[in-house]
């Protein structure tokens, strides 16, 4: 898909953005009519992961008579997202790359693919690890004093909310790698703030978490620190493998000033 210039007058900027979301828009819709005939299928594998956590081993309840309709095209969209992921992030990206420095283009293409390796990483880790953790819990605070209608629409609306968000929070390695590799934030200040650092993890773990449950919250942060730390780890290789030790304590002012140097 074409690549915008880099100097673009405002109204064409916007042009750009419509199109790029248009692309975006008219792929997903088109993807989940698709989709839709399967969705039966889809929902059976989507509470595999929470069958044991169900009230009484009772299956999934609709109580409207739309609901079944309207469950039916979230999931739909829901794959669909999934489905389209790589053209949702080549179009993302597609659009800022203009902005980047010939130097910093050659990042794209594995910066795309390792987008969308951490979105399914993310999703897949929600899937198998936190789907029943959490589902469980919050079932078993109701069990005790009340009984419990498995409703289709509120189950599922809670498991693909959690799965986007595990998905975008497994970004995460991706910002902190670049954000030190081009010493928009030093290296050494990732390592000399870590408690701030993971202080800030526990929030946007209760923030991203749209339970609220204790326990996703913990398995997320969890997971999230790990992610930072082997980010960190993969941007100190790279850093000292292309511009030396001293480069771990650059600011961006400094890598700019190095870059100018070499030419």
């Amino acid at each position: 898909m074409p690549i915008g210039p880099a100097r673009m007058p405002l109204l064409d900027h916007l042009g750009e953005l419509r199109r790029r979301l248009t692309i975006i828009v008219v792929s997903l819709l088109a993807t989940a009519i698709v989709v839709y005939a399967a969705t039966p299928v889809l929902i059976d594998f989507m509470i595999d992961p929470i069958r044991s956590a169900l009230p009484d081993g009772a299956g999934l309840t609709v109580l409207s008579v739309l609901g079944g309709f309207t469950i039916r095209f979230k999931v739909a969209l829901f794959f669909g997202m999934i489905i389209c992921t790589p053209i949702i992030v080549w179009e993302v990206m597609a659009f800022f790359l203009p902005a980047l420095r010939p130097n910093e283009r050659k990042w794209v293409v594995p910066t795309v693919a390792a987008m969308i390796a951490l979105f399914f990483l993310g999703m897949t880790f929600c899937y198998l690890i936190i789907q029943e953790a959490a589902l469980g819990w919050m079932i078993d605070q109701t069990t005790e004093f009340a009984s419990v209608i498995a409703d289709a629409e509120d189950y599922l609306n809670i498991m693909m909310l959690l799965e986007v968000g595990f998905g975008i929070a497994f970004q995460l390695p991706l910002v902190i790698f670049y954000l030190s590799i081009l010493h928009i934030v030093p290296y050494r200040t990732f390592r000399s703030q870590w408690r701030t650092i993971y202080v800030a993890l526990m929030i946007l773990s209760g923030i991203v978490t749209p339970d609220a449950s204790p326990v996703t919250m913990v398995l997320m942060f969890a997971a999230l620190i790990g992610l930072y730390e082997v980010a960190l780890a993969v941007a100190r290789y790279v850093l000292i493998a292309r511009d030396g030790k001293e480069s771990l304590k650059w600011t961006r002012e400094e890598y700019e000033q190095h870059e100018l140097d070499k030419l």
